[in-house]
């Protein structure tokens, strides 16, 4: 399976009250990893919101977070497409600190759906297609 990786480094704003990451920031995270993965593919969010042909919203998210991240501090995020289906796709990003430690993991699911009648529609040909490539390594 392939991978999206990138590095983030722990800000101030980042944490609570403690110095240790709040716990729905590791969620904005590694949505910025999955952004980067969009326009990679050609689907940006960007055009998403102009061309509006179909949505992606998520629909489930979960988190573990395995060790407390600290401001200052550097972790690797690895994006991997972890399942396709008719109307969804899963992704699963694992956070490394530079060590190599696994410090957390966070599981999407997205839904396409159609902006007009705000229901679930299959995944476009075309999208699927972009995915499967980045789950095969292409």
């Amino acid at each position: 399976m392939s991978s999206i990786k990138d590095y983030y480094t722990i800000r101030l704003h980042d944490t609570d009250s403690a110095g240790i990451l709040f716990f729905a920031n590791q969620f904005r995270i590694v949505h910025d990893i999955y952004e980067k993965l969009l326009e990679q593919i050609g689907y940006g969010l960007r055009e998403r919101f102009e061309k509006r042909d179909f949505l992606i919203p998520i629909m489930h998210a979960e988190a573990d977070f395995l060790q407390p991240l600290k401001v200052g501090e550097t972790i690797e995020i690895e994006l991997s497409v972890a399942e396709i289906g008719q109307t969804s796709f899963t992704l699963h990003f694992r956070l490394t600190d530079l060590g190599g430690i696994i410090v957390g993991n966070v599981e999407t699911v997205h839904v396409t759906i159609d902006p007009k009648g705000m229901k679930k529609i299959d995944l476009p040909d075309g999208f699927r297609k972009k995915l499967e490539e980045t789950n095969q390594g292409s």
